[in-house]
């Protein structure tokens, strides 16, 4: 099976100072990886900076995604490319509308993903984002709110992953979308995740906690530790960790 994400020897630096070490990483078409690890491993330093982030410095390595460079690509770029980022902290973006939002980044991304096809009518979009939060078991009136104005962090959550269903990505890299959340919507993350398994989409799902595979059972999980990753293995590696701790890994390693 074909990588759709291939890292090879990235080096990544932030004001000047290295924090990923050279790291490798290959994630087929279709499989979902997990990256677990301590603070300060390097995380979300790699997920940041695969998405274009202006903070992150990317000095040396490969990264190709569905065979393109992305490395040679601006962030709007690679967004198009098919590269989706659910952020930690998801930004407030007062005075508009989620549905507002969603459909400008739908029209944005089905733009240039179908030049010739004819744009989609806000009332034809309305029905899409209807049948998507559906999906998610969403009240569509989540969609006349302000974009994470006022939300619990489950809310800002489940907006990330009902955008990540809208836009359809290829590939995902969610940044702790699991962080803080409670059963409920943690169980609505993983729904996400899973619909979007079926055709040409693979996942990096950053967590520090085993919880949220038990919904989403990945193909395999990677530990990382000082910018590298030490070790890689099948689902039941998280419950090692769950078991062990990270201390009890690193020190095997």
């Amino acid at each position: 099976m074909s990588s759709l994400l291939s890292i090879s020897n990235l080096h990544i630096s932030v004001d000047k100072q290295e924090i990923i070490h050279g790291l490798n990483l290959e994630v087929p078409n279709g499989e979902v990886h997990a990256i677990m690890g301590p603070n300060g491993s390097g995380k979300s330093t790699l997920v940041n900076s695969l998405m274009g982030h202006p903070a992150y410095s990317i000095t040396s390595g490969e990264v190709l995604l569905d065979g393109k460079d992305i490395l040679k690509m601006e962030t709007h770029e690679r967004a198009q490319a098919g590269l989706f980022l659910a952020f930690q902290y998801p930004k407030t973006i007062s005075g508009v509308s989620v549905r507002n939002f969603l459909f400008a980044a739908y029209t944005a991304q089905m733009a240039f993903r179908y030049p010739d096809k004819r744009k989609i009518s806000p009332i034809t979009f309305q029905a899409l984002l209807q049948q998507k939060m559906e999906l998610l078991h969403l009240d569509f009136a989540f969609s006349d709110r302000n974009v994470n104005e006022g939300f619990s962090g489950g809310e800002k959550k489940k907006l990330e992953i009902l955008q990540m269903l809208i836009l359809e990505p290829i590939f995902a890299l969610l940044d702790e979308t699991d962080s803080g959340l409670d059963i409920d919507a943690l169980k609505i993350v993983a729904d996400g995740v899973n619909l979007m398994r079926s055709g040409k989409f693979s996942c990096l799902l950053v967590t520090h906690y085993a919880r949220i595979l038990n919904y989403v059972t990945p193909d395999k999980i990677h530990v990382m530790k000082q910018g590298q990753i030490i070790e890689s293995g099948g689902a039941d590696l998280a419950q090692r960790l769950e078991k062990e701790g990270y201390e009890q890994i690193v020190a095997k390693s």
